[in-house]
């Protein structure tokens, strides 16, 4: 979605001018051309719709070629015609679209750059002509698709501009490549999912060989979503997340001073600017999402390339330029902490790259578990379907319920105290303690109904920290990007202020996807298996 402005529109046509002279006098034809001869001779002169020339797209200049005009566009207004013909594939009817469009609602090269498709211009009436013998109208665009226009000398000092225009148009062409193969193997996951449970007898033999290609796949689709700039976006715009990891690093720069620097999933390279700016000898980053093509431009532009180096690939398979670092730092935390997360990625790089006394950060991370209480919430997400518009329907429930819900928590439904049921440290977890099981108890604060479990997640920076940095994800500090994982309770529980739940839960990955996590909660003697997915 453009975030410029729409141009006014006017839907008035512009007047045919010029024209073949035809029901005039002899004479009144001789003064007519004598009048077009002056034209020719004065290059600001109104000549719209003449054999002589035609106007610029944007103002009152005249050209007698479309290719001197579509180089005068470039240079003095910053729109190529070029640019935009091939990389929108505008074909004959597209491009003489485009012209009327420009020619009758007068938008400016700003907003024309920054569109994207569902066009303007893609409605019929601008098929027809603004301006009669528009030179540009008569141009084969043909000639724009299979070679480059020829600029005259006047206007080389756009060169420059116009290669950086030409690589950014090709990165934006890898990205919209690798959306497309994210949609591609989304559409692959599903039908696999339908073909499933449609197809009850399939042999585990040639189910495993299907599993195991869509588990590639499922690898393809996590990084191209993360080669998608909104994603980014949002985890930029929290500040909570953004804001911890910039105080870390800026709060400790002894931390970073004269080191050598690992960013693990570097995404836009914000982590491994701040290392920079904080005194790292070298940052080192690896991500295998599309991304890190913008990042490179992102760090060219700040003027930090000499001491950023960035990897396309995973940390796993890439080779980095360095025997070890010093620092390892990351953001590789996920819903409920282990959901989609890269710490698996982390604790590679770490026992491969990790000098023997450096430091991972984040270094230490807890999750913990709080007693909730909010009937309207569980009525909107259960009890509803047991009279939909005078219909049963909760037989729906036993498919809402084992979803677990990522949503932002009022912190005034919390009524128990929170239970930690897991503590991370980075330097010596290993991946197959990142599957565990946990006792748990819930000492309730208020008399209520307790309808759901909320999970959350905090993590530190602690280690040779001057200033330690704590990003809690708790219902009760300011909410993140993460919000909080709820477990809804089928039937609500009774509970009185000081009473005890007790309860366990188990947490293991998918083995059909590995970034998501079957998670098994039992409270009061009554269990139930939820997905995050």
């Amino acid at each position: 979605m453009s975030s410029g402005a729409s141009p006014v529109i006017d839907e008035t046509e512009g007047p045919a001018r010029g024209g073949s002279g035809l029901g005039l006098s002899d004479s009144e034809n001789e003064d007519a051309w004598e009048e077009e001869e002056d034209c020719a001779d004065d290059p600001n002169a109104e000549m719209e719709g003449s054999a002589q020339g035609t106007p610029c797209l944007f103002c009152d200049r005249f050209f007698s070629s479309a290719e001197d005009s579509f180089c005068h566009c470039t240079s003095d207004h910053g729109f190529s015609v070029e640019m935009v013909v091939r990389k929108h594939r505008l074909d004959f009817y597209g491009y003489i679209k485009l012209v009327n469009f420009i020619r009758l609602q007068k938008p400016d090269a700003g907003y024309l750059n920054s569109l994207r498709p569902p066009f303007p211009w893609e409605e019929d009436k601008y098929l027809k002509p603004i301006l009669e013998n528009d030179l540009l109208l008569q141009f084969d665009v043909e000639d724009l698709l299979n070679s480059s226009v020829s600029c005259p000398d006047g206007v080389s000092e756009t060169s420059s501009l116009l290669e950086c225009l030409k690589n950014a148009e090709h990165r934006t062409e890898l990205a919209e490549a690798a959306l497309a193969r994210a949609q591609d193997d989304l559409q692959k996951m599903r039908q696999f999912a339908q073909d499933f449970v449609m197809n009850a007898d399939i042999r585990s033999s040639s189910s495993a060989s299907t599993i195991a290609d869509l588990k590639e796949d499922e690898e393809d689709v996590y990084f191209s979503s993360y080669g998608h700039y909104g994603i980014h976006e949002e985890m930029l715009k929290d500040k909570v997340r953004t804001e911890s990891y910039r105080d870390f690093i800026y709060l400790n720069p002894h931390i970073f001073r004269d080191k050598i620097v690992l960013d693990v999933g570097c995404g836009t390279g914000i982590l491994s600017m701040f290392a920079a700016k904080a005194g790292a000898k070298k940052v080192i980053g690896v991500d295998q999402s599309e991304i890190v093509y913008q990042a490179m431009d992102i760090i060219r532009l700040n003027g930090l390339e000499d001491s950023i180096c960035l990897i396309k690939g995973r940390i796993e398979e890439v080779d980095i330029p360095v025997e070890k670092v010093d620092v390892i730092i990351s953001e590789w935390m996920g819903y409920f902490l282990l959901f989609e997360s890269m710490l698996d990625s982390v604790i590679y790089a770490r026992d491969k790259y990790l000098a023997k006394g450096g430091s991972v950060y984040p270094d230490s991370c807890t999750i913990s578990l709080a007693a909730i209480s909010d009937i309207a919430k569980h009525t909107d997400q259960l009890a509803f379907w047991d009279d939909v518009y005078g219909f049963n329907m909760s037989c729906m429930k036993k498919v809402i319920i084992p979803e677990a819900v990522v949503e932002i928590l009022d912190s005034r439904t919390l009524i128990s105290e929170a239970y930690v049921i897991k503590r991370i440290d980075c330097h010596v977890i290993s991946v197959p303690e990142l599957e565990f099981s946990s006792d748990f108890i819930l000492t309730v604060t208020k008399t209520s109904v307790c309808t759901a479990i909320a999970g959350y997640f905090d993590v530190h920076f602690e280690k040779n920290c001057n200033k330690q940095i704590l990003l809690s994800t708790s219902p009760c500090c300011t909410k993140t990007h993460w919000k909080q994982t709820v477990f809804f309770l089928e039937n609500p529980i009774s509970v009185e202020e000081g009473e005890v739940l007790k309860g366990k839960i188990t947490i293991h990955r998918n083995r059909k996807d590995p970034r998501a996590l079957i998670v098994t909660l039992s409270v009061k003697n009554v269990k139930q298996t939820y997905s995050l997915q």
